[in-house]
């Protein structure tokens, strides 16, 4: 005993019990080379580690390694245990963890690197590469996002009176019915008749009713529109209103009180009345199927028909009922000749551009004729897919109606169109990019006068960002360069369901008085090309 009175331990019991964990591998299986009573069990005690060391010291060195013949069993002292025999199981240090699975990931990649110097300076390079563009597209987006100040001549457009409308915008002024050639959209004499149009929605929201009718009569909403220089009225609704129609909330209609207790298609009804005896024609736009919102990334409101997806809609329909939908809403416009057309749906889109053009266009072309008997004398307005962005499949497969000239094709273009291209969202192109993207999806029918195209949806904030003013400098320079038809989101003041300030209005909120600004300006300028 020494000292202090612990036992001195003999100096190989240590290297004993590192040899044998070593022995025993990574994960405490055989490893070759070893004698296999070596690998197959640890002592359970020190005495036991004692024993074996004691009797391993007597035993013969093991054969070299250039001896061809193996060490026979007679040669080991002490022969290995039987399976059947009573073994303790092995310690917990004989069986460590495995490496989580990252970190072998990340050991592996560092003894890939390291020592090779050229491998480490293009990693380097790689990382330095990355935080350099993700400072850039930071500093272009916070740029984006920056407030514009507008220039000298649209202060200027603001305070000076509202020019009167054009005489050769208004429709009174054509023969009607309306025909398409070529690229335009004519009157029976063969006079172009450029869609001037402005969106008035309401009646496709939770609502019912177009905005505005608690606030003006709708005869002065109508005045006004015409006093604007639009000749034109998109008209949303939602096939909800249709299956439902329900009666109206009087509060929505208080400055109309002969509408006080009618139901939503007579509110309806009355609404396009007045605008036609205004002299504003109107196009009728199937905007969504459950009256809310559009267009969020609910997959019921994404097309046309819903039934497919079951019981995950509320208000579900087939292409059937999508068609008898129409003929109830347009029945009850036969007579009214300033009821010009029908934009048969809004924004068909698909989950992240599973929307085939063909299967849409296969859809179009079913309701349109059957709208075509109904009245012969209505365009036809089909939108692209993917938000109606993209009339790009009209090369290949373009619609065919019973009526050829009775065809208008619509797209719609905003700052945040684009977002999923390489190019990125049209707020932040280039011109050169935007124009190349515009004869993409839409202009080429227009340049090569092959069908009309009405840029039914565009729009920006009264109070812009740099990346809004781009976008709308950009657009509005390519549609004078190819004299575009186009229609203005939105006249309303006010979002319908939570009285919200609605930011892209053209009127203020007692819905008479215009916003003279950048947007008003350039609409008049490109009302005045030809």
């Amino acid at each position: 005993m020494a000292s202090g009175g612990a036992p001195r331990r003999r100096p190989g019991l240590l290297l004993d019990l590192f040899s044998r964990t070593l022995a025993r591998g990574h994960y405490g299986y055989h490893q070759p080379g070893l004698p296999l009573a070596v690998t197959q069990a640890a002592p359970a005690s020190v005495a036991d580690l004692e024993s074996s060391s004691s009797s391993s010291s007597s035993q013969p060195p093991p054969l070299s390694p250039s001896s061809s013949s193996p060490p026979s069993a007679s040669s080991s002292s002490s022969p290995p245990p039987s399976p059947d025999s009573d073994s303790s199981p092995p310690p917990a240090w004989a069986h460590p963890k495995p490496r989580p699975r990252v970190l072998n990931v990340v050991r592996s990649c560092r003894r890939a690197v390291v020592g090779a110097p050229r491998k480490m300076f293009l990693l380097l390079l790689l990382l330095l590469g990355a935080v350099v563009l993700a400072a850039y597209i930071w500093r272009r987006e916070a740029r984006l996002l920056e407030p514009w100040e507008p220039d000298l001549d649209a202060l200027r457009f603001s305070k000076e009176p509202l020019p009167a409308p054009l005489a050769r915008t208004n429709i009174t002024d054509y023969r009607l019915p309306l025909r398409t050639r070529g690229r335009h959209v004519v009157d029976a004499d063969g006079r172009r008749f450029k869609l001037s149009s402005v969106n008035w929605y309401g009646a496709s929201d939770e609502l019912f009713v177009p905005g505005g009718l608690d606030v003006r009569h709708r005869d002065s909403i109508a005045r006004t529109i015409r006093r604007l220089g639009f000749n034109s009225v998109r008209l949303p609704y939602a096939d909800e209103m249709v299956l439902t129609n329900p009666v109206v909330d009087g509060r929505v209609v208080a400055a109309n009180p002969d509408l006080a207790g009618r139901r939503a298609l007579d509110v309806f009804e009355a609404v396009t009345t007045a605008l036609t005896d205004a002299g504003v024609a109107v196009i009728v736009n199937n905007h969504i199927t459950s009256a809310t919102w559009c267009c969020g990334a609910n997959p019921c409101d994404a097309g046309w028909a819903n039934d497919h997806l079951g019981p995950l809609c509320p208000v579900r329909q087939t292409e059937e009922q999508w068609m008898a939908n129409w003929e109830a809403v347009m029945g009850r416009f036969r007579d009214n000749p300033l009821v010009i057309g029908a934009d048969l749906r809004n924004e068909v889109r698909g989950l992240w551009g599973t929307m085939p053009w063909s299967r849409w266009a296969a859809a179009a072309e079913r309701c349109g004729n059957r709208l075509l008997r109904l009245k012969p004398d209505w365009l036809i307005v089909v939108e692209g897919t993917e938000s109606a962005n993209d009339l790009s499949g009209a090369r290949d497969r373009p619609i065919r109606l019973d009526l050829p000239d009775r065809l208008v094709y619509s797209a719609h273009v905003y700052s945040w169109s684009g977002w999923g291209s390489l190019d990125g969202r049209f707020a932040q192109r280039t011109y050169s990019s935007f124009a190349r993207a515009m004869r993409h999806n839409w202009a080429y029918l227009v340049e090569n006068d092959i069908a009309p195209v009405w840029v039914g949806e565009l729009g920006a904030p009264h109070h812009p960002t740099r990346g809004d003013a781009h976008y709308w400098k950009n657009l509005w320079r390519f549609l004078k360069s190819v004299d575009a038809d186009f229609g203005y989101w939105a006249l309303n003041a006010r979002k319908p369901k939570d009285n919200e300030p609605e930011t892209y209005s053209l009127l203020a909120d007692d819905w008479e008085t215009p916003v003279l600004d950048y947007r008003l300006r350039d609409m008049l300028d490109l009302m005045r090309a030809q």
